[in-house]
Parts: structure tokens; C-alpha cells; sequence
């Protein structure tokens, strides 16, 4: 079920349903953008005009932040568990491997990201990958980039770059990639590759991977997740105020049969 929270697409699914529409994608070559929706993107939506737009015309906006799970649940929307994007990639890799798909992964430094094709292998030794580019391309590069993973012919593509930068790309390339199911990222090629750490499994049920970010990454982190922190909560309390500020009424949408 699609809602709007405070105007932001949100697409209420469950893990098993995400990963069986992104297979379905793949299996019948159909077009399907995936975008991970936390308090952070929601909120600089606000403010940056392309990267709304961007998140609108996704087809799957996934709940990845506990964040957006309080907020919905705070105005009676039923969301029975979160969608974390690494948590999805690493599923898709296992459907990758099991059925023949050939994934492509873009994005981090090179020997970070050689590191992340190197452990998704060694976990599913039967995967196959269409291709791998790192994200330190330059802006007259992107065209040649965007040619190469049409090439590859790959079933799915992985875009490691931060936000709105992976929003932008795949939302300008989309229908020239050539890619079925497309899905940006962010730092999983990190984790993926051992360069940072998640947050301990209490943290993550608690809905503070944000705050393990800070203790990892405290000078680039803090003033991030304290701004827009702050807001969330400013929206929060003016949705009770005026219940109708939250939006977060059902919007008309279907999935295809998967």
C-alpha cells in the first residue's frame, strides 16, 4: 500500500514483498526503480526540489529508517517491519546467485568497491556479476558509464553513492541503462565490504543506526542527523497539532502479480 507522509511517497511492504517484486522485475525485464526512503532523505525533499522529484517518480519508496515506521504507526497505519537497503541488496545477491541474474555495483572508491564484489562472491560463490565501476567518474564520464552498464546487459544495478547524487543518476538514466530493477545504496559497499560497521542488532531494532553513525563518524555525521533530526520531530509534533499536516492517507497505487 502506497501513503504520503508529510508529501513524501511511502510504499508500506514487507522484505519478502520487496524482494519478490524486484525478482519479478528481473524475471520479466520490467522497468522498476527502487528508492529508500529515511528521515534524512524525507526531510531535505523539503528543500531540494530535484531530489522530490526524484523520489516521486520511483516505483518502490521502501522504508528504510524506524523514523518514518514511528511516524506512520503514530497516525494508525499498520507497518508490519522495516526494509534497511543493505538488508535488501544482500537479499537480491542471494536471488542473484540462486536464479542466474547478473547484478552490476556502482559506486565507492575502487578498492572499496573490489573488496564488496570480492565478500559477495565468496558468500554466494555461484554469482555472476555483469560489471563493477567505481564512483570517482567525472561528469563528461557519465554518459560513457551509463553505455557500458547497458552493455553489460545486467538484471540489476546497485548504486553506491550518496544522496541526492544516486537519486539523480538513476532518475536521468533510468530508461537508458537498460537495467530491469535498479536500486540505489548509499554506503552499503562499505559494509559489504568490511570499511565501516552496522550497528549493533539492539541499536538497529531501536531505530538508532543514526546514532552508531555518529560514533563512527562524529565530525561528518552530527550536524547531518541533529538538523534533520530536528525537523522530523518539528513535523512530528505539528502533524498532532494539525493532523492533517501528516498526509498520510492511502494513495492509489497496485503491484503487478509476482
Amino acid at each position: 500500500m502506497r501513503v504520503q507522509l508529510f508529501d513524501c511517497p511511502v510504499d508500506i511492504l514487507t522484505m519478502a514483498e520487496t524482494v519478490a517484486l524486484a525478482s519479478a522485475a528481473m524475471r520479466d525485464r520490467r522497468p522498476t526503480h527502487h528508492v529508500a526512503i529515511n528521515v534524512a532523505k524525507l526531510v531535505n525533499m523539503r528543500d531540494q526540489p530535484e531530489l522530490k522529484d526524484d523520489v516521486e517518480r520511483a516505483d518502490i519508496a521502501g522504508i528504510d529508517g524506524m523514523g518514518i515506521i514511528l511516524a506512520l504507526k503514530l497516525r494508525g497505519l499498520l507497518v508490519p517491519e522495516r526494509v534497511p537497503g543493505v538488508d535488501l541488496m544482500q537479499n537480491l545477491l542471494a536471488v542473484c546467485a540462486r536464479q542466474g541474474f547478473r547484478p552490476y555495483f556502482l559506486g565507492a572508491e575502487p578498492s572499496v568497491l573490489a573488496a564488496a564484489v570480492r565478500v559477495a562472491q565468496e558468500r554466494h560463490p555461484e554469482l555472476q556479476f555483469a560489471g563493477q565501476q567505481d564512483g570517482y567518474f567525472k561528469p563528461h564520464e557519465e554518459a560513457r558509464v551509463v553505455e557500458v552498464i547497458r552493455a553489460s546487459a545486467a538484471d540489476c544495478l546497485f548504486v553506491g553513492m550518496p544522496t541526492p547524487a544516486k537519486e539523480r543518476f538513476l532518475a536521468t538514466h533510468r530508461h537508458e541503462l537498460g537495467v530491469p530493477f535498479i536500486m540505489g545504496v548509499g554506503g552499503s559497499f562499505d559494509i559489504l565490504a568490511g570499511k565501516t560497521q552496522r550497528a549493533p542488532k539492539m541499536l538497529q531494532r531501536w531505530g538508532l543506526e543514526w546514532l552508531y553513525r555518529i560514533y563512527q563518524e562524529p565530525r561528518r555525521m552530527w550536524r547531518r542527523y541533529a538538523r534533520t533530526n530536528m525537523i522530523f520531530a518539528r513535523l512530528l509534533l505539528a502533524s498532532f497539532i494539525r493532523p492533517e499536516a501528516s498526509n498520510a492517507g492511502p494513495n492509489a497505487g497496485s503491484w503487478p502479480n509476482v
